[in-house]
């Protein structure tokens, strides 16, 4: 049976948007996914589903996740194989680069089109640069970075509906999971 590595964008970020992991778990083996394990409580979630469909798999998550929470769960739903891919890339970009203060793995929705991975990748600052790769986007982030600043590059609005993590978090899930 498929494995897959569910993201979950913004849970337990102020008071009314909680969702503990035991509670992720449940609400996965609720709609039939098996081998329900999650990765510290910020949303990260591996399971294996019969399912072939991505789309129909993160519908059948946002669909749990809401009727649970009472509030929309955005999903984005990867392979193990995926996931590993995009550990390898964070490790390669990361090495590429001198100076390098934080390295954000964005996990998208949707692919960019052209157009618009040209122009993610146009933004590169002092604070750094986006490099993006299929469904994923990596924010490098150099010392002309500000620390604590919520999208520095500016892609957040071209990037559509994602989450990030750490490039450290996205290389030990595939560690732990593929």
């Amino acid at each position: 049976m498929p494995t897959y590595v569910a993201f979950l964008r913004a849970i337990n970020l102020g008071a009314n948007r909680k969702f503990p992991k035991g509670d992720i778990v449940r609400a996965v083996e609720g709609v039939g996914f098996t081998d329900v394990e999650t990765h510290i409580n910020t949303g990260n979630v591996r399971f294996t589903t019969t399912l072939r469909s991505r789309a129909k798999i993160e519908k059948a998550l946002e669909d749990a996740f809401a009727a649970d929470r009472g509030f929309d769960v955005p999903t984005m739903v990867f392979t193990i194989d995926e996931l590993a891919a995009i550990a390898r890339d964070a490790v390669v970009l990361t090495a590429g680069r001198r100076g390098l203060e934080r390295h954000y793995v964005y996990l998208l929705k949707e692919a960019p089109q052209a157009d618009t991975i040209a122009e993610i990748e146009g933004l590169t600052t002092d604070a750094g640069e986006m490099v993006v790769r299929g469904r994923v986007a990596h924010a490098l982030l150099g010392p002309g970075y500000q620390a604590g600043t919520v999208d520095p590059l500016r892609a957040a609005k071209l990037l559509g509906v994602a989450t990030n993590r750490n490039a450290n978090v996205i290389t030990t899930l595939a560690e732990k999971w593929c």
